[in-house]
């Protein structure tokens, strides 16, 4: 534990604290320094002021060396076991989990032999392969965790909710660790090119077969460079073959495999650098097996990645609205009615709502076409718009229209 004054999380911490105390393991998961760690923080402050015993709470960060020397189960569970030394119950977190080999085993066991609630962080879906999660099968609830909101991005950093502010967190995105950086863009550039390489060398080289880099770092630059355009591993594959490749063979260079690029793509889904959007037919209600959308994990990044320029707001737009309802428990796809589109079906229990995401609504022909898809759609589920305009209408024909830095507050 730090010193320091936590930043809340409310979202998460408020998670976590629902399932405090009962049986399933906590699994939260999501990209390196998105604020896993300082939540378990947040967590065990939390259930210290509701008077758990600091002798009741063990926590182990497998990325200190503190721990290097736990590298199987039986010396990770004999450990553990040793630390157990009253009745009374244990309180256990467990962050970068995936560090031990067979991890699952000694957890599982922990789960039976002991009074014991416990929590794991990890930073690559594999934690939660089949092979694991098999033996702990409906034992755990995973809570998926995101760099910052924007309105969590405005009370890290103290400043209010305005166009500016909105201008600031496009630019140099949501994670964590920039907060004391005072957006200084090129100190800023040196902390995500370093959460980057960490993340491309720890959760996606060393987690998956990977043996071409150079291949992996051009489909992160095309998909990140192609944020809500609909695509695919054949046409990603066929793309990566340069004009200048070709003139130097003096002949066709061949495409990778659609298979190595569909490989290389999941690994990075994996380490929850991207996240994919299916298609979904709305009148048929089947998914649609071919073109999806995908959007990385914070714009900031993607910045890094291919330079900082005023283009594809639009698209910039869709991927911070796509994340938001990601926070908000929604399941996203993309929606097709006939030869037409719908940018999002943003599903949950019994909610379900259609969103056409627009930076601008500033003309007749813009504002048609971002409404045909949705009168298209017979159910009576809300429909919106949400745009950069501020705008006094807030309907078109029951459609309603949502400013999105309002809407991202709510």
């Amino acid at each position: 534990m730090k010193p320091e004054k936590l930043k809340p999380r409310s979202n998460y911490l408020n998670k976590l604290l629902q399932f405090k105390d009962i049986e399933a393991i906590k699994v939260v998961t999501g990209i390196r320094r998105c604020g896993k760690s300082k939540l378990m923080d947040l967590f065990i402050e939390e259930i210290k002021k509701q008077g758990i015993s600091t002798d009741n709470i063990i926590y182990m960060n497998f990325e200190s060396l503190e721990f290097d020397f736990i590298t199987d189960y039986t010396v990770f569970y004999n450990y553990v076991k040793n630390k157990i030394t009253n009745k009374d119950r244990y309180y256990l977190f467990f962050d970068e989990m995936h560090k031990v080999m067979h991890w699952e085993k000694a957890v599982n066991s922990f789960r039976v032999d002991f009074d014991v609630d416990i929590y794991l962080t990890g930073s690559n879906a594999n934690l939660l392969s089949s092979d694991i999660s098999s033996l702990i099968a409906g034992r755990y609830v995973e809570i998926k965790m995101l760099p910052l909101s924007y309105k969590e991005f405005l009370d890290f950093h103290s400043i209010e909710k305005n166009e500016d502010s909105f201008q600031l967190y496009l630019k140099y995105g949501s994670f964590p660790s920039i907060v004391e950086l005072g957006f200084n863009q090129d100190r800023i550039n040196d902390i995500l090119e370093g959460i980057y390489n960490t993340v491309i060398l720890k959760d996606v080289l060393e987690q998956n077969d990977i043996k071409d880099e150079t291949l992996l770092q051009k489909i992160v630059r095309f998909i990140s460079d192609n944020i809500g355009n609909v695509t695919s591993p054949n046409s990603i594959a066929g793309s990566l073959v340069s004009n200048k490749q070709m003139e130097q063979n003096n002949k066709k260079k061949k495409s990778p495999a659609r298979s190595t690029v569909e490989n290389y793509i999941c690994a990075l889904e994996k380490a929850y650098i991207f996240y994919v959007a299916q298609r979904y037919d709305v009148k048929g209600k089947e998914l649609l097996k071919s073109l999806e959308k995908y959007y990385i994990v914070d714009i900031g990044m993607r910045n890094m990645l291919l330079g900082y320029r005023d283009v594809d707001r639009g698209h910039i737009l869709e991927n911070i609205v796509f994340l938001e309802l990601l926070r908000r428990d929604y399941k996203v796809k993309i929606g097709k009615v006939g030869e037409k589109e719908i940018d999002f079906v943003a599903e949950k229990a019994n909610d379900k709502i259609y969103i056409q995401v627009s930076e601008t609504l500033g003309n007749q022909e813009i504002l048609e076409r971002e409404l045909m898809p949705l009168l298209a759609i017979a159910d009576n589920y809300e429909k919106w718009i949400i745009t950069s305009d501020k705008t006094f209408v807030e309907s078109y024909e029951g459609i309603k229209v949502k400013n999105a830095i309002d809407w991202l507050c709510e």
